[in-house]
């Protein structure tokens, strides 16, 4: 299988990041694709990748994701261009809108337009990477200087992948993009995902092999003493999403069929009943949608994701403390 991570761990404390840089060893000795970092507001992604570039030899570094609000479309190039030269062209851009919370709370940016300017910084993002001259005349940015962005290219292309869940964010991931990073997305609900991808992507002329399905996944390794625990960490992160991100999420979640759930826990949520909104997800709820089991079941779960259209499942809430890691890495990837 085509298997990568998504590491969410803070590295500015105490032995931090030698710890990290163990683990992503680990990853790309065992052969495993991709390595993301993530950002939210917290520490920045693109220096801890700029670090593991030099730590490993071929694993592909990204980010799944950073927002493209708090940087200009032309510094996201300039810094995946310098990532791409020191990783030997092993970049890869993982882009999305994130939240009005985060977007005006955290960077004061008006959180406007958000599919729009998604498109219009893929754009200018490829161009400057080709190489070309930058003369864009978009609906929210006017460049007519003819700037261009020089270096000693390892290649002249960046795969971009796009967080997208809603239909008009998939319909234009597939027009403009090399993968798309959904999150929480039930297993059934991926060979939907693909056919959809496919036609937006033959309507604009595009190959839809090209198109790269690369889910975060949230993995749970049981062992028999921390089942309980598990389980309900899984609960709890579907609730967060549901009850603590905006309206985008609880949305999707009612979309893909998980009604019942979503209102039980909004509804517990509002009286201030966090454990019972927890509670309110259901067994099947976090079966369709995250992995749970121990170590080989979770391997026959992830292969089964695989047989329904997912490519690369970026798999996060893995153990990363390498002496417990390694083990769970080398079982889910032989």
């Amino acid at each position: 299988m085509r298997l990568g991570i998504v590491f969410q761990e803070d590295y500015s404390g105490p032995g931090a990041l030698d710890r990290q840089i163990e683990f992503v060893r680990a990853a790309d000795e065992l052969g495993y694709e991709l390595i993301c970092s993530t950002e939210t507001w917290g520490l920045s992604a693109l220096p801890w990748l700029t670090v593991m570039a030099r730590e490993t030899r071929n694993i592909r570094l990204g980010t799944a994701i950073i927002n493209h609000f708090s940087r200009s479309p032309a510094a996201i190039a300039q810094e995946f261009a310098a990532l791409d030269v020191i990783s030997g062209g092993r970049a890869v851009l993982g882009l999305g809108s994130s939240a009005s919370a985060v977007i005006e709370g955290f960077h004061g940016v008006p959180f406007d337009r958000p599919l729009l300017r998604l498109k219009e910084y893929v754009d200018i993002f490829k161009t400057l990477i080709r190489g070309d001259r930058l003369l864009y005349d978009g609906a929210l940015f006017h460049l007519d200087r003819g700037f261009s962005l020089d270096y000693a290219r390892p290649r002249t292309d960046i795969p971009v992948y796009i967080a997208s869940i809603t239909p008009r964010s998939i319909r234009q991931t597939a027009q403009v993009a090399d993968g798309i990073i959904p999150i929480h997305w039930p297993k059934e609900r991926f060979s939907d995902l693909r056919r959809e991808l496919d036609d937006a992507a033959r309507a604009a002329g595009r190959d839809p092999s090209a198109l790269t399905i690369a889910p975060h996944m949230s993995v749970w390794i049981t062992d028999g003493a921390n089942d309980e625990a598990q389980w309900h960490a899984a609960r709890e992160h579907l609730s967060h999403y549901i009850n603590r991100m905006g309206d985008f999420y609880w949305q999707m979640f009612e979309r893909q069929g998980y009604e019942a759930e979503v209102a039980a826990s909004r509804a517990a949520f509002a009286q201030r009943d966090r454990e019972g909104a927890i509670a309110a997800i259901s067994d099947r709820m976090v079966r369709d949608i995250d992995v749970i089991g121990p170590v080989e079941s979770a391997r026959e779960q992830l292969q089964e994701r695989a047989e329904l259209g997912v490519d690369i499942p970026l798999m996060k809430k893995l153990p990363t403390d390498p002496k417990l890691a390694r083990p769970i890495l080398e079982a889910l990837i032989r």
